[in-house]
C-alpha cells in the first residue's frame, strides 16, 4: 500500500497471535422416525428440525416413534434434539425404506447431512429407534447401514438396537457390521406407558442415546456411557445375568462380543464400552468420539487462517493455537497428552509455493477402565500381631 501523508497519529491493528479453540458440541442427538399426527408445518417430512423441549416435542403427536424417542432421551436429562420425520409407508417394508432414505434426494437418514445448515446444530449421536433391530437370520439392517454412512460424514456415532430375542441372535447380529461408529445394544427395555397405563417394550437405543448425550453435557465426550443408570427403564425385555467378577454371564459374553447390554445393579445400567470396530485401536466408543471431537474442533477453529499469506507469524499462530488447545484438553483429562510440530521435510519450497501447509499433532485419548484386577494375598504374620497385642497388654 503506498505511503500516505499524515500530520497526526495513525493506529494500525495487528491481529497476530494464537486463537482460542472451542470444542464443538458433541451432545446433540439426531432421531429419525415416524410421527403421522405431527404438525406438518412445524415438522415437515425429511427435514431436520431442532426440538427445544417437551412442549415442542408434544407437537409430534403420540403416534409413531419420534415422540417416544424424545421422551426416552428427555428422561436422561436431555432437552434438545434434532428429529427427522418420514412418511409411514403402506407396510413395514415401505416405512423402512422411508427411514433409510435416499442420498440423492436427502431423504430419511440422509436428511441429517443438512442439519447443521438448517438448524445450526450438527448431530453427533444418531438413532432410529424401532428401525435398526432386525432378525438375526436377516441381512444387515438398511437403516443401520445408512446411519453408519451418514455418521462417517458427520463424525457421529450410531446407537442401534439388537434383535431383542436371544444372546446368540445378538452376537450373530453384531457380525453383520464392522464400524467403530456403531454401538449396538441388546435387549430392549420395559417402560411404563401413560397412554395405555401399562408396561410396554421399547427400543433401548433412544434411552442409550439420551444417556450418552447427558454424559457429554455433565462430564465430557471422553467419558464412556457404560455404567450409567438409564432413567425411566423399569426392566429389560429379557433377564440379563451379570455379576461383577463372573465372566460366565450373558452380560459379559455380550460385551466380549462387542454388544452393549443393560444390567440390574441399583437400577438398570448400560453396560459395555465397545463399538463394532474392526480395528482394535478404535475398539472403545469414547476413544473414537474423543478423536472425532478434537479433529472437528481444530478444523473449525482454523478457518481464520485460511487464505492468509504465508509468514513465520502465521505458522507460529496456527501451531501455538493447536498446542494451547491440546494443553487444555490434557488439563481437563480429555487426553493423556498431545504435541504439535511443523515438519520441515513435508513443508518444502514446492509444497509451500503450492499453498499447502502440513501441521502434525498427536493425541492419546484415555481408554475406559474395563478390567480391574485385585491381587489378594493371605499373610500369616497378622497372627503374630494378634498374639503380641494380647500379651503386650498384660
Amino acid at each position: 500500500m503506498p505511503e500516505q501523508f499524515l500530520h497526526g497519529i495513525e493506529t494500525v491493528e495487528i491481529d497476530d497471535g494464537l486463537r482460542p479453540i472451542q470444542t464443538v458440541k458433541s451432545s446433540i442427538i439426531g432421531f429419525i422416525g415416524t410421527a403421522p399426527e405431527a404438525d406438518a408445518a412445524t415438522f415437515p417430512l425429511d427435514t431436520p428440525v431442532l426440538v427445544t423441549g417437551p412442549r415442542m416435542a408434544a407437537g409430534l403427536g403420540a403416534a409413531g416413534t419420534l415422540k417416544d424417542a424424545f421422551t426416552a432421551a428427555y428422561a436422561q436429562g436431555v432437552s434438545v434434539a434434532i428429529v427427522v420425520r418420514v412418511a409411514e409407508g403402506a407396510d413395514a417394508a415401505e416405512t423402512l425404506s422411508a427411514v433409510a432414505g435416499d442420498p440423492t434426494t436427502g431423504s430419511g437418514v440422509w436428511a441429517l447431512i443438512n442439519a447443521g445448515n438448517l438448524t445450526g446444530q450438527t448431530p453427533r449421536i444418531l438413532a432410529a429407534p424401532g428401525f435398526t433391530a432386525t432378525p438375526a437370520a436377516s441381512p444387515a439392517a438398511p437403516v443401520t447401514q445408512a446411519l453408519v454412512s451418514v455418521a462417517s460424514r458427520l463424525r457421529a456415532v450410531v446407537i442401534a438396537d439388537g434383535p431383542n430375542t436371544t444372546e446368540a441372535d445378538a452376537l450373530t447380529d453384531r457380525g453383520k457390521y464392522g464400524s467403530d461408529r456403531l454401538f449396538i445394544v441388546d435387549p430392549a427395555v420395559r417402560v411404563w406407558d401413560t397412554v395405555t397405563s401399562a408396561y410396554v417394550t421399547r427400543p433401548a437405543s433412544a434411552y442409550v442415546a439420551g444417556a450418552l448425550s447427558a454424559q457429554d453435557a455433565s462430564r465430557g465426550f471422553w467419558w464412556s456411557p457404560s455404567n450409567r443408570i438409564l432413567e425411566g427403564v423399569a426392566a429389560t425385555a429379557r433377564p440379563i445375568s451379570w455379576a461383577i467378577s463372573d465372566p460366565d454371564t450373558e452380560a459379559n459374553r455380550l460385551n466380549g462380543g462387542e454388544v452393549a447390554t443393560i444390567i440390574r445393579a441399583d437400577g438398570f445400567r448400560l453396560w459395555g464400552n465397545r463399538s463394532a470396530a474392526t480395528d482394535p485401536l478404535w475398539a472403545f466408543l469414547p476413544v473414537r468420539r474423543t478423536a472425532d471431537m478434537i479433529y472437528e474442533s481444530i478444523e473449525g477453529a482454523l478457518l481464520w487462517a485460511m487464505d492468509r499469506p504465508f509468514s513465520a507469524q502465521l505458522l507460529r499462530d496456527i501451531r501455538d493455537s493447536v498446542a494451547a488447545y491440546l494443553a487444555t484438553l490434557k488439563a481437563r483429562g480429555a487426553i493423556l497428552g498431545g504435541n504439535v510440530w511443523i515438519d520441515p521435510e513435508l513443508n518444502t519450497e514446492a509444497t509451500l509455493k503450492a499453498g499447502k501447509l502440513y501441521l502434525d499433532f498427536d493425541i492419546e485419548p484415555p481408554a475406559p477402565l474395563e478390567h480391574l484386577t485385585l491381587q489378594a494375598r493371605r499373610n500369616g504374620d497378622y497372627y503374630e500381631e494378634l498374639v503380641t497385642a494380647v500379651t503386650g497388654a498384660q
